[in-house]
């Protein structure tokens, strides 16, 4: 079994991150899956929520993944999202007004998507 696999972590507008990695942690329509060197092919569609992958310099990235597909094949691991957000590019008190204002508008996918962004906040 090979010790990295190569991800990439794609937006529609943008490439957001690129690297090699030894887990990957993402919520599919099935529940969480965990993707390490080795995995079985798979393909999926991705839930809003926190991804976490495992660098294989023993740094972490977390990303806010709103929806898309995950596929995996031959040690690659490519992540299609329609919206992703780095957690360090999230402004924490702009999602937490935004979570604020959803509950208050009873907006179920405003609110699902702050607070998508405030997990992958506290998941760094």
């Amino acid at each position: 079994m090979a010790a990295e696999l190569h991800v990439e972590l794609v937006a529609a507008d943008r490439s957001v991150w690129s690297g090699e990695a030894t887990l990957v942690v993402a919520r599919t329509t099935s529940g969480d899956i965990g993707v390490m060197p080795g995995h079985q092919p798979l393909l999926g569609v991705l839930e809003s929520g926190p991804v976490t992958i495992r660098q294989s310099d023993g740094g972490t990235v977390v990303a806010a993944v709103h929806g898309g597909f995950i596929s995996f094949a031959d040690n690659k691991l490519s992540l299609l999202a329609e919206i992703v957000e780095l957690s360090d590019e999230i402004d924490v008190q702009r999602a937490e007004r935004a979570l604020e204002r959803a509950k208050s508008d009873a907006d179920a996918s405003a609110e699902r998507r702050a607070d998508v962004r405030l997990r992958a906040v506290a998941a760094r």
